[in-house]
């Protein structure tokens, strides 16, 4: 059984990624690649295509999700995602929790207690049947028939029970504070049913293409769901199966490219929660355990980060029309001088209509 090293991993991430160099496919079949894009905050996937993307403009993810090409809802680990339209359709069952464990959260327990789950999900499917909401205004409607002090809980429990697309302009670029979100039963939104039965091997199939080399727990910590190993068993004479430098198996797809370790690595910067930073339970292949450590107390905001040699080297914020960059370990005069230039490149397209400015600060050791 070949030994990966965790250099290799580290370009075969990027490879696949595409992340080493810029692909000039089209957005939509970047999205189709990946699976599954972070979009909790609605301006991050703008930033994680365009460092992917050799061409890419903010109108074109934007009329995608107007053309209903792509989607926007709850789907792996419980959060929002890009996706696919067809992908959702197959994504939903497999990744969909148990809902009556998921409204046990204090946050929905507080709405929905003493409410049948099956009447709530009638009611909101009549609700929604052929019309879009406000989920401010489902919340309400909602309330009228399970009266509780907090409405909105109802349309994110809702949420937890039945397939919801968000509109397209919930995804659109600009500012994301207090944006109202408006909902869709996805088999009008997408006009087409969502499928009944789970699909896990897809999944795993899926993932791999984009994400491998990768253990058992690496699909699960990135979907969010169990019981995979038994699935992977299955797939096993399909597989390539690789150790790590650990002596963990590692499964990946046969025909899958495996990167040179000495590949050169080109400064990138990733929005925060980017697939690469999250599509494995072990990420010590792109973020040393150290560096991961940094975030753990603000992960709940994002941390936008970039990479140097391929790793995570610090992370990176906006004021204003500024970017502030915050090195973690010390920067070459070379690396520093590629950091800015490639800070450069990305500030038009995130700080619009005005000139930005790039100031890098003193390492956070």
């Amino acid at each position: 059984m070949t030994e990966i090293s965790l250099r290799a991993l580290n370009r075969t991430l990027l490879l696949r990624q595409h992340l080493l160099e810029r692909t000039d496919m089209p957005a939509a079949d970047l999205i189709r690649h990946l699976v599954a894009v972070q979009g909790q905050e609605p301006n991050w996937p703008y930033v994680g295509l365009w460092t992917r993307l050799a061409a890419f403009r903010h109108e074109d993810l934007a009329a995608l999700l107007a053309a209903r090409t792509v989607v926007r809802a709850t789907m792996i680990r419980r959060t929002v995602h890009l996706a696919a339209a067809e992908d959702f359709r197959w994504m939903y069952p497999t990744v969909r929790p148990v809902p009556g464990s998921a409204l046990q959260a204090a946050y929905y327990r507080e709405a929905v207690d003493g409410v049948n789950p099956d009447e709530l999900a009638t009611a909101g499917t009549e609700l929604l049947t052929g019309r879009t909401l406000q989920r401010a205004e489902l919340g309400k409607r909602l309330a009228e028939t399970f009266p509780t002090d907090h409405p909105s809980r109802l349309a994110y429990a809702l949420g937890v029970m039945l397939p919801l697309i968000h509109d397209a302009a919930a995804g659109t670029w600009g500012g994301w504070r207090n944006r109202r979100v408006a909902v869709s039963l996805a088999e009008d939104w997408i006009g087409a049913p969502v499928l009944e039965t789970p699909q896990p091997e897809t999944l795993i199939l899926r993932y791999l293409a984009a994400y491998g080399p990768a253990t058992v727990a690496d699909v699960q910590n990135w979907s969010g769901t169990t019981r995979l190993a038994e699935v992977m068993q299955r797939l096993r004479l399909r597989l390539r199966v690789l150790r790590d430098q650990s002596g963990r198996e590692l499964f990946d797809l046969p025909d899958a490219p495996l990167a040179d370790p000495d590949l050169p690595a080109p400064v990138r910067f990733l929005p925060a929660f980017d697939n690469s930073a999250l599509g494995h339970q072990d990420r010590r292949r792109i973020i040393s355990d150290a560096d991961r450590a940094r975030i753990t107390k603000i992960a709940s905001a994002g941390v936008p980060m970039y990479l140097v040699d391929g790793f995570v080297h610090g992370r990176w914020d906006l004021d204003g029309s500024t970017m502030h960059i915050t090195p973690w370990h010390p920067l070459s005069p070379a690396d520093e001088l590629a950091v800015v230039s490639e800070a450069e490149r990305l500030l038009p397209m995130i700080v619009t209509g005005e000139d930005g400015k790039v100031v890098i600060g003193p390492v956070v050791e």
